[in-house]
């Protein structure tokens, strides 16, 4: 595997390693020493690659999570720890000074998450060194958000460590520069702002333009005896270059290409007729899933708010095939998930996340919870794919200080 790539999985993988493992671990001391950190990953409900544009998003904090363990050390190195699946055990070691280029880090492994949050931290005041231990129950390469969650628990933990007074937001935002200036990740800000302001039973309104905090709608989908499936399909993605994540970057720069053409400084203000200003046929497609996805979002608020179920359902499907035909960042596995959930009576299903890989979303009665999740492992095995993961997750609360 080329270490770029490795460098990406690495990432995704990050597996439970226990505080308390002999000889060659970590020994984090006395417990009263060591706090603890719960991280969320994230489900976008609606509204994608909507943040870069300026455009809202109503993600969730999931309950499956990251968990850190951060100890004070008396000097000004950084040691982080976490495992591989076969039970090898991975080490990063910067300092606290560590910045972009220097060579403490590969720009495209794991280790310049949490690299980039210190980097990005420190621009707040003095930090202290710490030992950091990993902990995760997120999915492996299922695009909920590992990054988001590595950067902002790593922003927060040690923000808490050092004894600065950092307001909510500014550590999404920090935590959003730690990936696009540090690790080369061109993302929005809409996960940094659904793992910090997530709440249980509620979806977060995301508005990048914004200064405030976000707003809460209600989405408690058990309530209404109903699922929402992730179905995780196996297939790898990347949102850094490097890494050979190009389709997303590419879709930025086009998206940004089109504003500039518009004269618009975001493309989710772009109108209708915006569609017949644009001669390139490529970017007439991508502004037209920019002005329906924002046109999607407000409609699914609506929804959230009436408890409409269906029409929600219906507004997700949408927007499943805007982003695998105007967009062009679904791929097959994702196409297949979605057509097998609603074949086996979801009411709506969509890709989630960037694309090109990563997860499917299905909101299910719970009585077809079953047949869904069925019918899509059936349908992969026929065609020859690895079984995919599918299960439930629901709205939980976003980064918080456990211990």
């Amino acid at each position: 595997m080329p270490d770029s790539e490795r460098g990406r999985v690495l990432l995704d993988m990050l597996c439970i390693l226990p505080v308390r493992f002999c000889r060659s671990g970590p020994r984090l001391g006395r417990v009263d020493d060591v706090r603890t950190w719960q991280v969320p990953g994230r489900v976008n409900l609606i509204g994608e690659h909507l943040d870069y544009n300026g455009g809202p998003s109503v993600p969730f904090a999931i309950d499956r999570f990251l968990t850190l363990k951060v100890r004070r050390r008396d000097d000004d190195a950084v040691n982080v720890w976490s495992t591989l699946p076969d039970g090898r055990r991975e080490r990063a070691a910067f300092t606290v000074d560590v910045a972009p280029g220097d060579g403490a880090v590969a720009a495209d492994g794991w280790a310049a998450y949490p690299a980039g949050a210190v980097w990005a931290l420190r621009s707040q005041g003095s930090l202290p060194g710490c030992d950091l231990v990993l902990e995760s129950s997120l999915p492996l390469g299922a695009g909920l958000s590992s990054s988001a969650a590595l950067t902002v628990g790593v922003v927060s933990a040690l923000a808490d460590l050092a004894g600065l007074d950092l307001d909510p937001l500014t550590a999404a935002r920090l935590a959003q520069r730690a990936e696009n200036d540090f690790v080369g990740a061109p993302t929005g800000l809409m996960d940094q702002l659904a793992v910090t302001f997530g709440r249980e039973g509620q979806a977060v309104v995301t508005d990048p333009l914004a200064d405030a905090e976000p707003e809460r709608v209600p989405f408690d989908v058990a309530a209404a005896d109903l699922s929402l499936l992730v179905v995780s399909t196996g297939v790898d993605h990347s949102h850094v270059a490097a890494s050979g994540g190009g389709g997303y970057a590419e879709r930025r720069a086009q998206c940004e290409e089109a504003a500039s053409a518009l004269g618009l400084d975001h493309l989710a203000k772009a109108g209708l007729d915006a569609l017949v200003r644009l001669d390139d046929p490529v970017l007439r497609r991508r502004t037209q899933h920019v002005f329906t996805e924002t046109a999607r979002v407000k409609a699914a608020l609506r929804t959230l708010r009436e408890q409409d179920w269906e029409q929600l359902g219906t507004v997700l499907t949408a927007s499943h095939a805007s982003l695998r035909d105007d967009f062009e960042v679904s791929c097959a596995e994702l196409d297949v998930a979605v057509e097998s959930a609603l074949e086996a009576g979801a009411l709506g299903a969509r890709m989630t996340g960037g694309g090109f890989g990563g997860s499917a979303i299905a909101l299910v009665p719970q009585a077809k919870a079953g047949p869904v999740r069925e019918l899509v492992e059936q349908r992969y095995d026929a065609l020859g794919w690895k079984t995919p993961e599918v299960f439930a997750v629901r709205a939980a609360d976003g980064v918080h200080r456990t211990a």
